[in-house]
């Protein structure tokens, strides 16, 4: 059997090495010349920089990925002593560790929190994490085989306790009493471009990956993230085509036949997109009646991104740093309801050279200055950015006591219509639909087709969501779904 994949991010490829352990012949398109969808890195002068995603959980998903292929296979990292660092208009800054125990006391001593009750929130999401893993993330939800298992039962038994009836920033509110504690808390919705205020209370489980078990950084770099996966699989025999844009999936009725490019047309017997799910349909599928009650929902944010090379270090930054905006509720209406950029964003730098030297000259640091962002709706963007720019160093130089935008040795920019034009995010989106209303869960695009035999998805735009785990979970999901589709290969599992 051969297998053709749209796209090559982590998604992408994690289908690729599962499908090819399966004994598949696997092929994968990228429309652009590198390899990784969002995943990628560029350089800028001396300076090196992630072009995407800048929180890695979960490291052992990777390892465990590589050894599909080969067992001897390990995925090195360095793993971060703090979450994040955190400062406020009022001028207090706060370092926050990681696990729960020092979180609780951090929580205690610099917000006035009870330290049991933290402690308390934090051995709730870790329970809810653990009981939800197996049920809405490591399987189907659209596969009756999948759901009715012992899982499941577990996962029920704890009904009460996820605050089904509430929204990430009520159960929040709830819980804690300052409220910077729960501007730290509501937050966790933007890993997958929603708003606490809308999101379910669920999505609270984030705080395990975050807090109690705390983000790492793969040695060489985010784009490591793609570029092993990309190595081990092209040595395993999986044959990457880029520069080759996917122009429409082919079919023979209701059965996948292949694959037409820009160069030419392919015969596939299985297709898996990792492109935006809106794109697929929009521009892939064009005869396929789309299902419009899933792809109506309301989509996630966008960014702007600021990658400045800066010509000199600051210790009062760490790898993780948030500088919050004073109305955190009115930020995500300009968002989510007026489309536009809050005069006072939420500002988040990654530094990277913070732990590989190598990314930034000595001395030198390379900022990932990230602020949230609506979709493209048409706004001045131009125009916008500008007047953005200009805010950030002003947040910025308040908050390090010192005019920043001197320091600035490189500089590129990254926005929604950019997104939209390399990435394929509908609109800018980053995460293809918003978590923002208590049945997100369920309307996100199955792993596969029900229309279209032969036809799976991966990646952050379908079940089961955004974020680089559960991109990883999504290929997982479409190689077991293959597997239910076509028993003769069941002997190779």
């Amino acid at each position: 059997m051969k297998v053709g994949i749209i796209g090559s991010g982590i998604g992408a490829l994690a289908s690729a090495i599962e499908l090819k352990r399966l004994g598949l012949e696997v092929h994968v398109f990228e429309a652009n010349a590198q390899i990784g969808g969002k995943i990628i890195e560029q350089h800028l002068g001396n300076y090196r920089f992630d072009m995407g995603p800048s929180v890695f959980t979960e490291p052992a998903l990777l390892t465990a990925l590589l050894q599909q292929l080969d067992p001897q296979a390990e995925f090195p990292y360095h793993q971060l002593q703090e979450s994040c660092r955190y400062f406020y208009n009022d001028g207090q800054q706060v370092v926050l560790p990681v696990h729960k125990e020092a979180v609780a006391k951090t929580i205690a001593t610099a917000f006035g929190e009870s330290q049991a009750n933290t402690l308390q929130f934090l051995d709730r999401m870790e329970a809810n994490y653990k009981a939800i893993y197996p049920v809405f993330i490591q399987i189907s939800l659209h596969r009756f085989r999948h759901l009715f298992a012992k899982p499941l039962i577990k996962a029920l038994g704890r009904l009460f306790k996820y605050g089904l009836h509430l929204t990430m920033h009520q159960q929040n509110k709830k819980h804690f009493r300052n409220p910077k504690t729960i501007q730290i808390f509501d937050r966790l919705a933007t890993y997958n471009g929603s708003s606490p205020y809308l999101a379910p209370a669920m999505l609270n489980i984030i705080a395990q990956l975050e807090l109690n078990e705390g983000p790492a950084m793969p040695v060489g770099g985010m784009v490591q993230i793609t570029k092993r996966p990309f190595e081990l699989a092209k040595q395993q025999g999986v044959q990457f085509h880029t520069n080759e844009r996917v122009l429409e999936i082919l079919l023979d009725q209701r059965k996948v036949r292949g694959l037409r490019t820009e160069k030419a047309n392919f015969d596939f017997d299985v297709v898996v997109s990792n492109m935006d799910i809106h794109y697929t349909y929009e521009k892939l599928l064009p005869a396929v009646k789309p299902p419009h009650l899933l792809l109506k929902q309301e989509k996630s944010s966008s960014a702007v991104v600021f990658y400045w090379g800066m010509g000199q270090s600051f210790a009062q930054l760490g790898v993780h740093n948030i500088l919050f905006a004073e109305n955190y509720e009115a930020e995500f209406k300009a968002i989510f309801e007026s489309k536009t950029l809050h005069p006072d964003p939420t500002v988040y730098i990654h530094i990277s050279s913070k732990v590989e030297k190598t990314d930034a000259p000595e001395g030198k640091e390379n900022w990932f200055v990230m602020v949230n962002a609506p979709i493209n709706v048409g706004q001045d963007w131009d125009n916008e950015i500008q007047l953005l720019r200009k805010r950030i160093l002003e947040k910025l130089s308040k908050a390090l006591q010192m005019d920043i935008e001197p320091f600035i040795e490189e500089e590129r920019i990254n926005e929604p219509r950019l997104i939209d034009a390399r990435y394929s995010g509908k609109q800018g989106s980053i995460y293809g639909n918003a978590s923002n209303n208590a049945f997100s869960a369920f309307l996100r695009h199955p792993n596969f087709s029900k229309q279209i035999k032969g036809l799976y998805f991966a990646g952050v735009t379908v079940h089961p969501g955004g974020g680089i785990p559960l991109a990883i979970n999504s290929a997982k999901i479409v190689a077991r779904c293959v597997l239910e589709d076509y028993p003769s290969l069941r002997n190779k599992a």
